[in-house]
């Protein structure tokens, strides 16, 4: 890859790159983070489920705290990688790469992490699981309608792929290109830069996909513009982005750490056990000195949940620095496309303590039956809103039953794309429900079950 084409400022919906010139005394990049803080499924984000759905009284962390979260931590991984490569390779950059490089870099990667959820389901991965599971339970209804490509993508729904979607879409009735994002920002969140018939779980950058069929055009733009490498032609597979590997770093540092702060603020474990995992982390990546200071500050903190809090924070800056070192010594190998293993991934198999963070998680956390009761409420939420809308959607305005026209009444007219393929015509559906709060979700399946009948003004 050619270190000065990585940048990209053209946007979706234009065709031509913007004019440095202009009189916004932002940078490209930095109007991209605006675009997004400011846009409709990102705002959406506060009351979809990160790991705890609808917890009650007690705050812990949705999509968009997450999301926030996870910028913060992008941005410190972009400052110093692109400090690095500034330095480093500056025989091989333009001035204005080199600049870009320094100044925007952070821009790029932050804004990759405030949107790298935006395209996920309400009811986290249960929501994803109840779109695909309806396509697989309902096969013999409806694969015939669709191509083995097109199937593929509602089979193997994903909130990676969504994200694109969500991003550069023309709604009806709304603005060409979605929220007009820079080619860069959008190619820092395509972990899986391949279509879903090319599914691999064996290859990192294949262990799901990155575009429905839809985008495909848009994402081939993308990677021509941002020097993405092609592996494959059909199936279409191309080489992570460099910038994807901070993005990805960035939301394992935080969801590793983060659930395990909120298991604690809800009980679901002890303070003193939470402190323990913390403590091997920093100990066995910085060291006993490292950890003798920390100890010590430790020591004069006495609620538990601001030690827990003051430990989060020391672990996640020890991620982040070993992150940094991992992503310089493998950057030859990230821009070749010959990495197949996660920086987290590399930090997981040297620190013992990670592994013991991701073993306990799952027993303790995940599986938790509070969590598990929920995840099931909202897959069986997700997928009757689905029975509900996708048999009227695919047939046409004549063949519609009255139940049935009823049931399209529903649909926001920005989702329904009546005379266009069947295809896409349950795509919109699957617009409109996956962009559901978990709220909204399980109140309109409440008024359709009938469970809930009033006036919705």
């Amino acid at each position: 890859m050619d270190l000065n084409s990585l940048f990209s400022d053209k946007r979706t919906g234009t065709q031509y790159k913007s004019n440095s010139k202009k009189a916004d005394p932002r940078s490209e990049y930095q109007r991209d983070f605006d675009r997004v803080i400011f846009s409709t499924g990102f705002r959406r984000l506060q009351n979809k489920t990160q790991v705890f759905p609808l917890p009650g009284s007690v705050f812990v962390h949705n999509r968009l705290t997450h999301s926030l979260e996870v910028a913060s931590v992008g941005r410190s991984l972009g400052n110093e990688i692109g400090n690095f490569i500034a330095t480093k390779y500056e025989n091989h950059l333009t001035p204005e790469t080199k600049d870009l490089y320094k100044h925007s870099l952070y821009n790029v990667i932050s804004t990759g992490c405030l949107c790298h959820d935006i395209g996920n389901p309400a009811f986290g991965h249960s929501g994803e699981d109840a779109i695909a599971s309806y396509f697989y339970r309902n096969e013999s209804a409806l694969k015939d309608r669709f191509t083995e490509k097109q199937w593929s993508d509602f089979i193997n729904f994903e909130g990676n792929a969504n994200a694109i979607r969500v991003l550069t879409q023309q709604q009806n009735g709304k603005s060409e290109g979605g929220i007009m994002l820079t080619y860069s920002t959008l190619a820092s969140i395509v972990k899986y830069p391949c279509e879903s018939i090319a599914k691999n779980k064996k290859i990192i950058q294949q262990k799901k996909f990155g575009f429905f069929q839809t985008e495909k055009s848009t994402f081939l733009d993308i990677a021509k513009e941002t020097s993405m490498l092609q592996k494959h032609e059909d199936p279409l597979i191309f080489v992570r982005h460099p910038f994807v590997w901070l993005v990805e770093t960035a939301d394992d540092i935080c969801y590793n750490i983060i659930d395990l702060e909120d298991a604690q603020r809800l009980g679901f474990i002890s303070a003193s056990v939470c402190e323990e995992l913390l403590q091997q982390i920093i100990t066995e990546i910085q060291g006993a000195k490292k950890w003798q200071r920390v100890g010590k500050k430790l020591g004069r903190i006495e609620d538990k949940n601001d030690r827990v809090s003051f430990l989060r924070a020391v672990s996640i800056g020890t991620l982040i620095g070993r992150s940094i070192e991992l992503y310089k010594q493998n950057f030859e190998k990230i821009l070749s496309g010959s990495l197949q293993l996660s920086i987290f991934d590399e930090i997981k198999q040297e620190c013992k303590a990670i592994q013991e963070i991701e073993s306990f998680s799952i027993e303790h956390i995940y599986n938790h039956r509070s969590v598990v009761e929920i995840e099931n409420a909202g897959y069986n939420v997700m997928y009757e809103l689905l029975d509900h809308f996708i048999p009227p959607i695919i047939k046409t305005k004549e063949e519609r039953k009255e139940y049935e026209k009823k049931a399209i009444k529903l649909i926001p007219k920005q989702y329904l794309y009546e005379d266009l393929t069947e295809y896409e015509r349950v795509l919109g559906v699957l617009d409109f429900v996956s962009g559901m709060t978990d709220n909204y979700a399980t109140d309109l399946y409440r008024k359709i079950k009938g469970i809930d009948i009033g006036m919705t003004l």
